[in-house]
């Protein structure tokens, strides 16, 4: 299994907060723009807010493809940005399921609770050797250390084999995020990644 020979959608999951560092809303931004500019296509959780709404949103402006997949039950407290394709989805589940199925590959940017448990899905699918999509973070002033460092223990403490530190890739620029997706290479196939850690 390897990755796709070009991406023409990339999933970002990322912040749906106003109140985030304004640093981050810029580059969330600024890669909406990249992703419109290279004929890319954006899949996003379909939200009008926080880096979500500033990703969709620069994306569009900039005359690129957007598709927002939407729960039902987040239209209102989310805003939906109807400047956009969206479809409405009944619940989290299903959404996660479009989002990843309309995806040749994954951005994850700063976020809370809700975009670290989407990034965590999508690594243990990895792990299990469902998919061999490229997953790189947007790791700004290492937002993301934490998680990385657990990422490492679980390898030090044998519950996860070395090589899970390579279904997953991190840049602290914006503009270096779109060419390490592209440059990922295909996760370890089915029968590595199921065996014990000896």
């Amino acid at each position: 299994m390897s990755p796709p020979a070009r991406l023409d959608s990339v999933c970002v999951y990322c912040g749906s907060s106003d109140a985030a560092d304004p640093a981050w809303l810029e580059a969330a931004a600024a890669f909406g723009a990249i992703l419109a500019a290279q004929g890319v296509r954006l899949v996003y959780g379909g939200s009008s807010i926080g880096l979500m709404g500033a990703c969709a949103r620069a994306a569009h402006q900039a005359g690129g493809r957007v598709l927002g997949v939407m729960p039902a039950f987040l239209q209102l407290p989310e805003i939906v940005l109807e400047c956009v394709e969206t479809v409405i989805v009944p619940s989290m589940h299903e959404r996660k399921i479009r989002m990843f199925e309309a995806a040749d590959a994954f951005a994850v940017l700063p976020g809370a609770i809700g975009t670290l448990e989407e990034a965590v899905e999508l690594l243990s699918w990895r792990r299990l050797g469902l998919h061999a999509k490229p997953i790189v973070f947007y790791n700004p002033g290492d937002f993301w250390r934490p998680l990385f460092d657990l990422f490492d223990r679980f390898i030090d403490a044998r519950l996860a084999p070395p090589q899970f530190s390579t279904c997953w890739g991190a840049v602290d620029d914006i503009e270096a995020l779109l060419p390490a997706l592209r440059a990922m290479p295909p996760g370890p196939p089915l029968g590595t990644v199921m065996r014990a850690v000896v």
